[in-house]
């Protein structure tokens, strides 16, 4: 098998998709490392290596009590020691920066071996990069982006590049960076030349390079002759195109050791057909949201969203949106699973994790309708402007009809056939963006459906709290796109 050594690696979807990938006979890959410096991300890291040692065997009860909370993982390790032992070997807790490189150095080599050939894969931090990110910062007078260590942390990948001179090489990253700049010079071109001669570029940095001075040629992994061999934009790679059911467009770049025929390295084949939201939902129990500020249960529901049809902004509806909205509270129940669970049965594997529902105000649960409701009928969801005057919330940024705002789509329902929008880390402060396409469920998506639409599997558990768990689902990988890199990838050995 193939080594791989995954830095930055979030939750791990880059690392799954590496090694889930199936040659003509059996895995083609094996994680080695996994380097995270989150401690609750690096926890979700940890159980999914431990429960990889079961593949191709049924995982023991005490796993799943480790996920109920009934069992620490202290206990889970005793009762699988060997199993625990690999899982802490793998998943690494640690900070990549100048103070660690030596014990990252270190950790590589002991996992590696006498291994020559392996694959390094995984992703600076993105928000520097970001466009979102640049544009928050952009009035900050405090901000200087050359001192923010996020703008540089790819240098640690220049160093692990350099110390151990993979064959291959995986770089993932926002769209936002082919038009980011540091010291006038745009950080892409930068980082194109820095991974093909990382040494120099250590040097630069006034970093000690290893003896070894790999050279890389950059490759991109989608085929379009329209765009220059020179375009940046040939690195971006929309993963819509190959079955992700989400329109998520990010830079990768692969790099091949120099000592190696690149030309190997096939483009990805896209899908046949586009994934969509309703087929990525599909099989998931219906729930309902939660309350805030009121008496959380089902009849407290009920009584909430029904109430929408007596209300004020229901005559400022649209005939043909305001008969759907009717006919939904005709036929409003209460879902038998609730506002569902951390751990409950279903779904394709007969068990579903992290499903559970968040609380809203009622006022938002009047726009979760109207919303939903105007996507079905329409096709499309609807931006502020399209709001009954009684629904827009009062936010200083929307004035007047609301047409003129930054935040004219503020309110997004996911339209069930096609792909959803961007699943980012934004998800974990509200659900506003991320409003599910029923209904009658009349809620924000779980983590369980944003997992889904990045493609994780049903029993991938993400451990922690709930908001972490959306921002360990927003920054990751889709494994679904990860395993196609890692087809191209292995055709390289």
């Amino acid at each position: 098998m193939i080594k791989v050594i995954d830095v930055f690696a979030g939750p791990g979807g880059l690392g799954e998709g590496f090694s889930s990938f199936r040659g003509r006979e059996d895995h083609r890959f094996e994680l080695a490392v996994s380097i995270e410096k989150d401690a609750v991300a690096h926890r979700t890291l940890r159980l999914r290596a431990f429960a990889r040692q079961f593949r191709g065997q049924r995982l023991p009860a005490t796993y799943y009590a480790h996920l109920r909370g009934e069992l620490d993982w202290k206990g889970l390790s005793a009762s699988s020691p060997a199993e625990a032992w690999h899982a802490e070997r793998e998943a690494v807790n640690l900070a990549l920066g100048p103070n660690t490189v030596d014990a990252v150095r270190e950790r590589i080599r002991e996992a590696l071996g006498k291994t020559e050939d392996f694959v390094l894969i995984g992703g600076p931090p993105c928000q520097a990069y970001s466009l979102v990110g640049r544009a928050r910062r952009r009035g900050s007078v405090d901000y200087v982006p050359e001192a923010d260590e996020r703008q540089t942390l790819y240098v640690e990948y220049l160093q692990i590049l350099a110390d151990h001179a993979p064959r291959a090489f995986v770089m993932e990253n926002v769209k936002g960076l082919l038009s980011a700049q540091l010291d006038s010079r745009g950080i892409f071109d930068r980082i194109r030349e820095d991974l093909h001669d990382p040494a120099r570029a250590l040097e630069r940095e006034g970093r000690r390079p290893g003896a070894r001075r790999p050279k890389y040629e950059l490759r991109a992994l989608v085929a379009d002759e329209t765009i220059s061999a020179d375009d940046p934009r040939r690195y971006v790679i929309r993963a819509e195109d190959f079955g992700v059911p989400q329109r998520r467009h990010r830079v990768i770049l692969v790099g091949v050791h120099t000592d190696f025929r690149s030309s190997l390295l096939p483009a990805l084949n896209p899908a046949s057909r586009t994934g969509s939201v309703s087929s990525a939902l599909s099989e998931l129990p219906r729930l309902r949201s939660g309350l805030s500020k009121l008496e959380d249960s089902n009849e407290s529901w009920l009584e909430a969203v029904g109430g929408a049809g007596s209300r004020r902004w229901m005559s400022q509806v649209d005939a043909d949106v305001r008969a759907r909205i009717s006919e939904v509270l005709k036929n409003l129940s209460a879902p038998k699973a609730g506002r569902g669970g951390e751990f409950i049965e279903g779904g394709q594997a007969g068990l579903i994790l992290n499903h559970s529902t968040r609380g809203h105000i009622v006022e938002d649960l009047d726009r979760y309708l109207f919303s939903s409701c105007y996507a079905r009928e329409r096709g499309v969801s609807p931006v502020l402007a399209d709001f009954p005057r009684a629904l827009l919330p009062a936010h200083a940024n929307v004035r007047g009809d609301a047409t003129d705002t930054v935040f004219g789509d503020r309110f997004r329902t996911q339209v069930s056939g096609e792909p959803s929008t961007t699943i980012t880390s934004h998800i974990s402060k509200d659900g506003l963006y991320y409003i599910h396409p029923d209904p009658s469920q009349c809620r924000s998506l779980t983590v369980r459906e944003a997992a889904r639409l990045q493609t994780f599997p049903d029993h991938y558990f993400f451990c922690g709290p709930r908001t972490s768990q959306y921002q360990q689902v927003g920054n990751a990988v889709p494994p679904l796109l990860a395993r196609q890199i890692a087809k191209s990838v292995a055709a390289l050995f």
